[in-house]
C-alpha cells in the first residue's frame, strides 16, 4: 500500500467543522497578540479560506481570547484578606510618651545604626527621638495618642502589632475594616523582636489571618496591608528582595525585605503571600526622607509564631543563653586559626560560671554547629539559640585550637536586663604610665596594664595608637587591654613583639589579638607577614 496525499475533500463532513474551529480559534489569539486588539471579524471569512464560525464558537473565542489579554490582580486575596487587618490606637499618659521610660524598653539603642538610616512608621511624628517615641502623635489634656496597624490571628480577638506602638499604651482600641471600634488589652510585647500581642474581649467570629507555614522565596510577590488612621486600609504589592536582612536592631535581627510601599502608619500591619497568609509584621522602612522609597523590612512568620506563643501562654518570651562573647569569624581571622572557610562564630569570651563556661568553650574556640545545625556566622548562632527554650540540653562542636571538640551544654535563661557597659574612655591610663614601648609594626605604644592605674592587672594596656597604622585601622585605641597574642597570655611589651615575630618567622599572614574594651573583648587580626 502507497502512501499518497490527504484529499480534504474526501474526509467526512463532521471532520471540516472541528477543524475549522481550531485553525479559528488559533487565528483569533495570533492576531490578539500581534495588534493588541479584538478578535477580527473578517478573519473568519470564507475569502480566507476559513469556515463560518457559529455564534455559539465566535463567542467562546472571545471569551477566551479575553482570558489571555487580562493582566493578573490581587482583588481576589485582598478581598479576602483585608478584613483580618485592624487599626491600632493608642493613649498614654504624656509623661511616658516623653521618653522617660526605661531604655531598655527602645528596641533601637541610642547613635545603633537602626536609629540613625531608619525611620519608625507608627504614627505622624514616627520616629524615636530626644522628646517623643515612634508612632507618637498628637498631644492634648495631658496625653499622647499614637497610631499604627495590625491584624486578627483568632476568631476570639487575639491580634499581633508591633512593641512600639503599644509600649507604654494606657488605653489601646482598634477600628476594624468595617469601622467598628473595640477597646482591646495588651497581652504581652516582646521588645528585642517589636512584636506585641493584644486581644479583644467579647467577641468569637472576627475574620483573621493565617500566619504562613513556608519560607518566602526572593522574588515572590507579596501585598503590604495596613489600617494606619482607620479610614479603611491601604494595599501595596512587591516582591520578596532579600532574607535574613541585619539592620542593627539586635542580636535577634532576621529580616525579610520587599519592595513594596509600606508608608507611615502601616507599622505592625501583615504582609501577606500570594495565597493570602501572613509571611511578615511590618516594623521599619529605609527612609532617608522620612517617606517610603520602596524599602521595607518585615519579621518573619517563623519568627511571630514562635513569640505569639509564648506572649500568649506567659505574657513574656524566655531565650535560650549560652553566656558568651561572640564575633564574626573573618577571613583574616580564619587564615590566623588555621580554618578552612570564615564561618562560624568566634568566641571571644565566655561569661564566668556561665552556661558555655560550665560546659568548657574557652576563648578563641570557634562554635561550627549546634545540634548538627551548621553555624553560618555569629548572628546566626545567637538566633538560633535564641529561639530554644532555657533548660534544653544542646550540643556543640566547637574547633579548639585546630581540633573540633564536642560540648553538651545545658541552656541558661537570657537575663531581661542587658549588661552595663563599662566607660572605656580610660583618662588615667595614658602616657604617664611606667614601661611605654613602641612596637613600629602595629602602630601601638604599650606598657604593662599593672603599671597603669585603671588598666587592671592582666594584660598589656595601649598608651597610644598611631592614627596611619593598621591598629587604627583595626579599631584599636587608646586605654585597650591585649590580653592574648597568638593563643598566648602576655603580660608585658616584649612578649607582644616575641609573639608577632614567632608568627612572621613562621611565615604566617596575621595574627590573632585578643583585645578587652571595657568589659567586651574581642579578637583582632593584626598582619605580620614580612616586608
Amino acid at each position: 500500500m502507497t502512501d499518497h496525499p490527504t484529499d480534504l475533500s474526501k474526509l467526512p463532513s463532521y471532520v471540516a467543522p472541528r477543524r475549522s474551529i481550531f485553525s479559528a480559534r488559533k487565528f483569533a489569539l495570533m492576531a490578539s497578540v500581534v495588534a493588541g486588539l479584538g478578535v477580527a471579524a473578517y478573519g473568519f471569512s470564507p475569502s480566507n479560506n476559513f469556515d463560518v464560525l457559529t455564534t455559539t464558537a465566535h463567542a467562546q473565542v472571545n471569551k477566551e481570547v479575553r482570558q489571555v489579554q487580562q493582566p493578573i490582580g490581587f482583588a481576589d486575596i485582598v478581598e479576602r484578606v483585608k478584613p483580618s487587618v485592624i487599626s491600632v490606637r493608642v493613649k498614654m499618659a504624656e509623661k511616658a510618651a516623653t521618653g522617660e521610660a526605661s531604655p531598655e524598653d527602645n528596641p533601637f539603642p541610642p547613635n545603633s545604626p537602626m536609629e540613625r538610616f531608619f525611620r519608625r512608621f507608627g504614627g505622624p511624628d514616627g520616629f524615636p527621638g530626644p522628646g517623643g517615641r515612634g508612632g507618637r502623635g498628637g498631644r492634648g489634656g495631658g496625653q499622647m495618642t499614637g497610631q499604627g496597624s495590625g491584624f486578627f490571628i483568632s476568631a476570639d480577638g487575639f491580634a499581633v502589632t508591633n512593641n512600639h506602638v503599644v509600649d507604654g499604651a494606657d488605653k489601646v482600641e482598634v477600628t476594624t475594616d468595617d469601622g467598628k471600634v473595640h477597646t482591646a488589652k495588651v497581652i504581652g510585647t516582646d521588645p528585642r523582636t517589636d512584636l506585641a500581642l493584644i486581644k479583644v474581649d467579647g467577641v468569637n467570629n472576627l475574620p483573621y489571618a493565617k500566619l504562613s507555614d513556608s519560607q518566602p522565596r526572593i522574588g515572590d510577590w507579596v501585598l503590604a496591608v495596613g489600617n494606619p488612621f482607620g479610614l479603611g486600609g491601604t494595599v501595596t504589592a512587591g516582591i520578596v528582595s532579600a532574607r535574613g536582612r541585619d539592620i542593627g536592631n539586635g542580636p535577634y535581627d532576621d529580616f525579610i525585605q520587599i519592595d513594596a510601599p509600606v508608608n507611615k502608619g502601616n507599622s505592625g500591619g501583615p504582609t501577606f503571600d500570594t495565597t493570602g497568609d501572613v509571611m511578615g509584621v511590618n516594623t521599619a522602612i529605609y527612609s532617608p526622607s522620612g517617606g517610603s522609597v520602596g524599602i521595607a523590612f518585615a519579621i518573619p512568620a517563623s519568627t511571630v509564631k514562635s513569640v505569639v506563643q509564648q506572649l500568649k501562654d506567659k505574657g513574656t518570651v524566655s531565650r535560650g543563653w549560652i553566656g558568651v562573647q561572640i564575633q564574626q569569624v573573618t577571613p583574616e581571622i580564619a587564615d590566623s586559626l588555621g580554618l578552612k572557610k570564615p564561618e562560624g562564630a568566634l568566641v571571644a569570651e565566655p561569661q564566668v560560671n556561665g552556661p558555655a563556661a560550665k560546659a568548657g568553650v574557652e576563648s578563641g574556640d570557634v562554635i561550627t554547629r549546634v545540634n548538627d545545625q551548621p553555624v553560618k556566622d555569629a548572628r546566626e548562632l545567637a538566633r538560633t539559640i535564641g529561639s530554644m527554650a532555657p533548660g534544653q540540653t544542646v550540643k556543640l562542636v566547637v574547633v579548639h585550637k585546630g581540633q573540633d571538640k564536642i560540648l553538651n551544654m545545658t541552656l541558661g535563661e537570657l537575663p531581661n536586663a542587658k549588661a552595663a557597659k563599662a566607660d572605656t574612655d580610660q583618662k588615667d591610663s595614658g602616657k604617664a604610665g611606667r614601661g611605654n614601648v613602641t612596637v613600629p609594626n602595629l602602630g601601638l605604644t604599650l606598657a604593662p596594664a599593672n603599671s597603669v592605674a585603671g588598666a587592671g592587672k592582666e594584660g598589656v594596656v595601649v598608651t597610644d595608637v598611631d592614627p596611619n597604622s593598621p591598629s587604627a585601622e583595626r579599631g584599636f585605641k587608646e586605654g585597650d587591654v591585649i590580653l592574648e597574642v597568638a593563643g598566648k597570655l602576655v603580660s608585658n611589651p616584649a612578649e607582644v613583639r616575641d609573639a608577632i615575630a614567632t608568627a612572621r618567622n613562621e611565615n604566617k599572614n596575621s595574627v590573632l589579638v585578643r583585645v578587652k574594651s571595657g568589659d567586651s573583648s574581642r579578637f583582632v587580626a593584626m598582619p605580620v607577614a614580612k616586608g
